[in-house]
């Protein structure tokens, strides 16, 4: 009696852990889903809503399933869990590689989503009817969702605390589908007398861990295969940080730098856009001291402002250490930016610039704000009334602040939009636009409290902005200027609906 009872309650901690694991690896397999989409196709929110509303709906899909599985369940589930470990490992790795490769990325995309949600709809079903005359029914409920439950909390946590960081999209993808695999196989071992077709399933899963295996281990390979089929030129450097894919790439004529697949500079015309960047505002004040940076974590507009000999301190504020690390570390890079991040006048802050801003008190005589675009609604909120007037307030008096502002003709009204919610914030504004090969009309806004001197005061050695080509970009022809705006708040995001469209039309 006993050992029936040991049997039996061991039978359940297994299929209880199993439930843990389950739920752990499904969660991932979203996960990895939602942010791969964010790099591959931009707008964080839009692609975690659409893959995390098409994974559930396909879970239920599974579940219903469930019911026309009426014998051999163990079999069912062992097979199941094989499926979904080689599905939600690969998944990663197929979209990577097919990313650039095929037309209807979007399709190939949600159809792993619905295939892997279909799958792991299964198995709850399937583990709840296995143990239904093993367990009694409200013990049953209780511990296989407390498991669950658990599991996607461990998921949730450990994601971006630990596995993108050090393991990367296609390594995490094939390590959990490995832990779905293991997790069939001995379950599979435990109750071999139990399931008919044990010595079938057992060779199944030895193929699949040998796969899932070689995938982790050549998942570096994999990348770079995606990564040459994606880029034109020599990939020199690639890694994911937890915000984003760092790729840098060298050709005989530059070296370029992509953050999510899009373009951010290239060394053979940067010098353009950094230095029509700084100089129109900061060669307007007279004897800046304290100057601000928020973004430009490569370093580039502080090689700019470092060309100023009043200048004491700098203070770069970046999200991304990976970033700014990069940018200090790498010798061609340093060569670059003139070794700008390791200057004693540099102090480097990686940190959510928003929550910086609001905690902080000091003001700058000088404020650059180099974001990415504003292609999504974290980034959105870089661009709105509300963090434009916490930048108003620690400005001073006689002081201006820079914003980059996209591009004036390609996507016009989102330009214009920046200016007015810098106006609505309570800034006097001078809103101007150069021309940069790499990335054509490229706009920025000028932003102050009090009006600007209009005598320039620039240095000797700039490859391109002078006082004719400041004049010069404060023109704007008709096909770039629009009528009226709105602005952009925390609340609407309007900025981000109309830099989206406006670039989706311009590159369909």
């Amino acid at each position: 009696m006993y050992k029936q009872e040991s049997k039996a309650g061991s039978f359940q901690w297994l299929l209880l852990i199993s439930v843990f694991a389950v739920a752990t690896c499904g969660l991932i397999y979203e996960l990895v889903a939602g942010t791969l989409a964010s790099y591959l196709l931009g707008d964080s929110v839009t692609q975690f809503s659409t893959i995390i509303g098409t994974y559930l709906f396909a879970m239920g899909i599974g579940s219903y399933l469930s019911r026309f599985l009426k014998s051999n369940l163990l079999s069912w589930f062992i097979s199941i869990e094989l499926l979904v470990g080689m599905v939600g490992g690969f998944s990663a790795g197929i979209l990577f590689i097919l990313f650039e490769q095929v037309v209807y990325f979007r399709v190939i995309l949600y159809t792993l989503v619905i295939l892997t949600g279909t799958l792991v709809g299964l198995e709850l079903p399937l583990l709840m009817r296995i143990l239904k005359d093993r367990i009694e029914f409200s013990d049953l409920v209780s511990r296989i969702f407390t498991f669950d439950y658990i599991g996607a909390l461990f998921a949730s946590l450990l994601f971006p605390l630990l596995f993108i960081p050090y393991l990367g999209l296609l390594r995490t993808s094939f390590f959990f589908g490995f832990l779905n695999v293991v997790v069939a196989w001995i379950v599979a071992y435990k109750f071999r007398n139990e399931i008919r077709s044990y010595h079938r399933l057992k060779w199944s899963a030895i193929v699949c861990l040998l796969l899932l295996a070689s995938g982790f281990i050549l998942s570096e390979k994999l990348t770079a295969l995606a990564e040459s089929l994606t880029y034109p030129d020599k990939v020199v450097y690639a890694r994911s940080s937890p915000y984003q894919r760092i790729v840098l790439t060298r050709s005989v004529m530059d070296w370029r730098l992509f953050l999510n697949g899009n373009l951010q500079f290239s060394s053979a015309d940067e010098y353009r856009y950094h230095e029509a960047l700084v100089h129109p505002g900061l060669a307007q004040m007279k004897a800046p001291k304290h100057v601000l940076v928020l973004g430009g974590g490569d370093g580039m507009a502080v090689r700019e402002i470092l060309k100023y000999t009043s200048v004491e301190t700098i203070t770069l504020v970046d999200l991304d250490k990976v970033m700014t690390d990069l940018f200090q570390s790498n010798s061609a890079l340093m060569k670059l930016n003139h070794h700008a991040l390791t200057s004693p006048k540099v102090r480097v802050i990686n940190t959510d610039a928003f929550v910086w801003i609001r905690e902080h008190q000091k003001t700058f005589d000088f404020i650059v704000v180099d974001f990415p675009d504003p292609s999504n609604y974290s980034l959105g909120k870089l661009y709105t009334v509300s963090f434009y007037k916490e930048l108003y307030r620690i400005l001073a008096p006689q002081g201006c602040l820079v914003i980059q502002s996209t591009s004036p003709f390609v996507a016009k009204n989102s330009f214009w939009i920046i200016d007015r919610t810098l106006r609505q914030s309570g800034f006097l504004t001078t809103p101007y636009h150069c021309y940069v090969p790499s990335f054509g009309e490229w706009g920025f806004v000028l932003g102050y409290k009090e009006s600007l001197s209009q005598h320039f005061n620039l240095p000797k050695d700039l490859r391109f902005v002078n006082e004719e080509t400041i004049r010069q970009m404060e023109n704007f022809p008709p096909d770039m200027r629009v009528a009226e705006s709105p602005y952009n708040t925390l609340n609407n995001q309007v900025l981000v609906n109309t830099f989206e469209k406006e670039w989706a039309d311009y590159t369909r």
